[in-house]
């Protein structure tokens, strides 16, 4: 189902652009390649997974005060694909500290190849990672002095 309702369904209205976030910290910029692409030509979901997955654990891991794996993906929601040489800025705000785990929220914003400056949002996520010791079980984060 098409979010950008189009009279011709044989050509969709071109996604709105949209303005960057200003209240979350861009902490990964990458531009996938051909190899990352599946049989329609897009990049693969479970690619863009993964570099979400890594950019989601950028601002955890100032806070994990060691070790930390990613135990959930609460949601991760694909808007629009993403096409060899897009330009893709991945932002991450903090949304959640717990006792061993930290929550955020990862937004993926494509600058197209041929439009560059003009940028559509393709994914966004929350995940959940925990602060683990060195056998692997969960520990306490440690707390966060002003």
């Amino acid at each position: 189902m098409s979010t950008n309702p189009s009279p011709n369904p044989v050509m969709p209205c071109r996604p709105a652009n949209v303005l960057l976030p200003t209240d979350q910290e861009l902490v990964l910029k990458v531009i996938p390649m051909p190899r990352d692409c599946n049989a329609n030509g897009d990049i693969f979901g479970g690619w863009v997974m993964a570099q979400v997955d890594l950019a989601g654990a950028v601002i955890p891991a100032r806070y994990a005060g060691g070790r930390m794996t990613t135990v959930a993906v609460n949601e991760f929601i694909f808007k629009h694909p993403v096409r060899v040489g897009d330009i893709l800025s991945f932002f991450g705000k903090l949304t959640r500290i717990g006792r061993t785990s930290i929550t955020v929220k990862v937004e993926v914003f494509a600058e197209r190849f041929r439009s560059q400056g003009e940028y559509i949002k393709v994914t966004e996520a929350s995940l959940t990672y925990v602060a683990v010791d060195e056998e692997g079980r969960p520990r306490e984060v440690p707390k966060q002095t002003a």
